[in-house]
């Protein structure tokens, strides 16, 4: 496999994992300011920005406290 392919690859991976992570930001709850804030870092330093909201940044709750298993 040649150079050039390998940071290809390595380029679209970190793409997808960029697209992931502002999606998961856009759906997470909290302030519209401090998801835009979240979205710029991870689309202006990819990998730093990416990395930086995994460990700190907004968490995204799966608990509906509508649901049936809620209740019991």
């Amino acid at each position: 496999m040649q150079t050039e392919t390998i940071w290809i690859v390595l380029v679209a991976v970190l793409l997808l994992i960029e697209l992931w992570a502002i999606n998961r930001v856009r759906k997470a709850q909290g302030k519209s300011s401090n998801k835009l804030l979240w979205i710029v870092v991870i689309v202006f330093v990819p990998l730093i920005g990416v990395v930086a909201w995994a460990l700190t940044g907004p968490k995204h709750t799966e608990h509906n406290p509508h649901s049936p298993q809620a209740r019991q």
